[in-house]
Formats: C-alpha cells, structure tokens, sequence
C-alpha cells in the first residue's frame, strides 16, 4: 500500500469512522458497523470493499458472519498514523455516538446470532 492510497482510504468520513472503530474493537462485522455508523449496509458494505481492495482491511468468515479488521501485514509506517488518527477521532462527539451506538447495540454476533 502506497502512501497516497492510504491516505485516501482515511480521507472519507465513512472510511474514516470504520477504521477506527476496528481500531478501537479489533474486528467487526457489517451489521456491528451499520448499527454503530447509523447508515445503510449497502453504504458501509461499499466502503468496506474499498478498504479492503486497497488492503488496509482484511475479512474472515466465523460461522454467518464476516468480520473485518486492520490488515496485521500493512507496513511499519502505517501503525503510529492508526493510532493517532485514532486518538484524534476518539475525542469527537460523533466517535463517542458511533461507540455508544455500539456498545448498545442488541444481538451482537458474540452474543447472538444477528446478521
């Protein structure tokens, strides 16, 4: 991954929400994602494809579900600018309804079946 495609993965809010919530969570899967991000799962299903075409995210399949998280093998380079952009976003309110959301959120896959 290039520079300038990283950067252009982070540059979308959307984008932007989904890493750093997989930043702060580990792994997710869509409907986690829609529920926190309170948009439609076409939208964030479009976005996760994208992040994934650029290779900062990865998918794996458990049972139903595909969970998505930070790309482990993306270059040394790219964990310091994960982690301040998440302690950038951290500290918004718009971070803090989307995490709130989440964590509100009833039949989650580890909990119980929901997608």
């Amino acid at each position: 991954m290039s520079p300038s495609q990283f950067f252009k993965c982070l540059s979308d809010d959307t984008r932007l929400r989904c890493v750093t919530l997989l930043q702060k969570e580990g792994k997710l899967c869509v409907c986690e994602l829609t529920a926190a991000l309170a948009l439609s799962q076409p939208k964030i299903s479009r976005h996760l494809a994208s992040l994934r075409q650029y290779g900062l995210l990865q998918d794996s399949r458990e049972g139903q579900w595909v969970y998505y998280q930070i790309n482990p093998k993306l270059p040394d380079w790219t964990s310091p600018l994960l982690k301040n952009a998440l302690a950038a976003v951290e500290s918004t309110e718009l971070f803090k309804s989307d995490l709130e959301r989440l964590q509100q959120m009833d039949n989650r896959p580890d909990t119980v079946m929901c997608c």
